[in-house]
C-alpha cells in the first residue's frame, strides 16, 4: 500500500513469536509463513507501526483504502481476520484491542530488527494458495461473506449463483482469502473460463494443482478448491465435484456458476444485487451513501478522478444510474470509470443504450467477462433456438410478469404453451430471469440490462414488431374481456407497449 511507504522504512518488526517483513510483505511464525489478504496486512502494517497509539477508525480507513468509500463494518471484518489469523486471544496473548469510541490500538511489545534480518526463504515457496493480488476493495458483501466464511468448511460444497456481472468470482475470493487459515493444504482457484472442452477438465485441475498421479492425490488433502466460471461445463463439473467430495472428504468446494450443478449435497447461494436507495431516500448524501450501489458507484468514481464528491444535486441522478444497471457490480464499475469522459449528466444520458454505455471493459479479462455485451452475448450463443426466441420475446415487458401473462403473449404455432413454460424456468435457472415472489404470485423480470440486449437483438431479427402486435393484442383483449386470461388490476399495472 503506496500510503503507507512514508511512515516506516522496511527493517523487519517483531512481535509474540511473530517477525513482519515489511518489505516482502510477509509475516513468519517461526518457518511458517501467515497468510492473509492485502487489507489486513496493511491494517496490522498501521498499527504495528504505531503501537501502544489508539489509531482512529476514520483515520486507519483513510491510510488504508485512500481511494475508496468503506463502512466501518469492513474494518471490522478485516480486524477479527487478523486476529484470528495471529491467535489473539489464545493462551493469554493479545494484540489488537478496540477502544469503545475511539479505534484501536495494538497493545503488544513491538521489537525493531535491524534491516537485512535473515529469514527462511525456503518458507516463501510453500505456496498455500493461487489467488489472484485483489486491487479495490469488496463493497457491500460483508454479511454474505461473513455467511459463507460460516458455512462453507460444514456444507463443504457451496455455489454461489447469479447473472453476469452480479460478482460471484469476487465473492468466491474474498470468501478464499478469509479462509486462507483455516484449510492446511491451502485453497486453490480452478478458472474454467480458460478452458471449453469438458474433457479437459481433469487436466485442468492437475495441472493447476501442479499435482502429478491423478485424482488420487487429493485424497489426504485438507483444502479448499474454487471452481470459478462453470456454467458452461455443467455436467461434467457436476460428476467431477461429486467424485471428489466422496473421495476426498477433507475437501470443501465452492463453485461460481449462473446456474446451479444440481449435484448431491449443493447448497446454491444466490447473488443478489448491490442494494440500490428508493426514490423516498434521497433527503441526504449520508442516507443515501448507506446503500451499497452507490458506495461502490463513489469509490470507483473517485478511483478516475479523485476530486468526485457526491453532491445533494447528484443524488437522484446517481440513483437513477444504479438502478437502471440493476445494482450489478460490474456496470456499475464499468459506468463509474466512464466519469472523467462524461460527468455525471452525460452518463445518464446515455442510459438508454446501458450497453453501448458499457462497452470499456477490464482488458485483462477473458472476452467474455470484458464487458458486460459480452458476457450476456457468450450466454444467449449457449442456449438454444427456442429458448433465444423466447428470450428475446420477454424484452417487450418493461416490467415483471406472472407466467401465465408471458405465455399468453408469446405463445403461437411455433412457440406452444406446453413448452414455453418448462423454457421460462430454464432460462430463470440461467439467471438470464429474475424471479420475484410477492401477493402468492410469482412473476419474471428481465434485468434492464439483459432487456436492452435482448431488444437490440429482437430489433435486428426482424421479429420486433411481430412480438409488439402479440402484446397489443393480448392485452386489449384482456381489458374487455373481465374473465379473460388476467385480471384488469394486473393489467392496469402494466404499461402500454410504444
Amino acid at each position: 500500500m503506496n500510503s503507507l511507504r512514508d511512515l516506516n522504512s522496511d527493517a523487519p518488526l517483531g512481535f509474540g513469536p511473530y517477525v513482519f517483513h515489511l518489505g516482502q510483505r510477509l509475516i513468519l511464525d517461526g518457518e511458517r509463513p501467515l497468510r492473509m489478504g492485502g487489507r489486513a496486512l496493511d491494517i496490522l502494517q498501521v498499527l504495528v507501526e504505531r503501537a501502544g497509539k489508539v489509531v482512529g477508525k476514520d483515520e486507519l480507513i483513510a491510510l488504508v483504502w485512500p481511494t475508496s468509500v468503506v463502512e466501518e463494518i469492513n474494518l471490522r471484518v478485516h480486524i477479527a481476520a487478523l486476529r484470528r489469523a495471529l491467535g489473539d486471544g489464545q493462551e493469554g496473548q493479545r494484540y489488537i484491542v478496540n477502544i469503545p469510541q475511539r479505534g484501536y490500538v495494538f497493545i503488544a511489545p513491538v521489537q525493531r530488527f535491524a534491516r537485512g534480518t535473515p529469514m527462511a526463504i525456503d518458507s516463501l515457496h510453500k505456496q498455500r494458495h493461487n489467488l489472484p493480488a485483489r486491487l479495490t476493495s469488496v463493497t457491500g458483501r460483508d454479511s454474505m461473506v461473513g455467511s459463507v466464511v460460516r458455512q462453507l468448511p460444514v456444507r463443504r460444497f457451496m455455489t454461489l449463483v447469479g447473472p453476469a456481472g452480479i460478482g460471484k468470482s469476487t465473492l468466491a475470493l474474498r470468501v478464499a482469502e478469509l479462509l486462507l487459515q483455516h484449510y492446511r493444504d491451502g485453497v486453490w482457484l480452478i478458472d474454467l473460463s480458460l478452458i471449453d472442452d469438458p474433457a479437459r477438465l481433469i487436466e485442468h485441475l492437475l495441472h493447476t494443482l501442479e499435482l502429478d498421479g491423478g485424482l488420487d492425490a487429493l485424497m489426504p488433502w485438507h483444502a479448499l478448491l474454487v471452481f470459478d466460471n462453470c456454467e458452461h461445463l455443467l455436467e461434467g463439473c457436476r460428476t467431477l465435484v461429486e467424485a471428489l467430495l466422496v473421495s476426498s472428504p477433507r475437501l470443501s468446494i465452492l463453485v461460481t456458476s449462473r446456474e446451479p450443478l444440481r449435484a448431491l449435497a449443493e447448497t446454491v447461494q444466490p447473488v443478489p444485487p448491490l442494494a440500490v436507495p428508493p426514490a423516498s431516500a434521497l433527503h441526504s448524501v449520508a442516507e443515501v451513501m448507506g446503500y451499497s450501489a452507490v458506495q461502490l458507484f463513489v469509490s470507483r468514481a473517485r478511483a478516475c478522478q479523485p476530486a468526485f464528491t457526491l453532491r445533494e444535486r447528484d443524488l437522484k441522478v446517481v440513483r437513477e444510474i444504479c438502478r437502471r444497471l440493476d445494482g450489478l457490480p460490474l456496470a456499475i464499475e464499468l459506468a463509474a470509470a466512464q466519469i472523467d469522459a462524461l460527468a455525471l449528466v452525460g452518463l445518464q444520458a446515455q442510459l438508454g443504450n446501458c450497453l453501448q454505455l458499457l462497452t470499456q471493459g477490464r482488458r485483462t479479462a477473458v472476452p467474455r467477462h470484458q464487458t458486460l455485451k459480452s458476457a450476456l452475448e457468450w450466454s444467449y450463443q449457449r442456449l438454444s433456438p427456442l429458448e433465444q426466441t423466447v428470450l428475446l420475446g420477454l424484452a417487450v415487458f418493461k416490467m415483471a410478469v406472472t407466467l401465465e401473462v408471458a405465455i399468453g403473449v408469446i405463445s403461437c404455432v411455433v412457440l406452444r404453451p406446453t413448452s414455453l413454460e418448462d423454457v421460462v424456468e430454464r432460462l430463470a435457472r440461467k439467471s438470464l430471469l429474475s424471479v420475484e415472489q410477492g401477493n402468492g404470485m410469482t412473476r419474471y423480470r428481465l434485468l434492464n440490462t439483459t432487456r436492452t440486449f435482448a431488444l437490440e437483438k429482437l430489433e435486428h431479427s426482424g421479429l420486433l414488431r411481430v412480438f409488439e402486435t402479440r402484446y397489443a393484442r393480448y392485452f386489449s383483449r384482456a381489458r374487455w374481456v373481465s374473465s379473460g386470461p388476467v385480471s384488469l388490476q394486473l393489467v392496469e399495472q402494466l404499461p402500454d407497449f410504444g
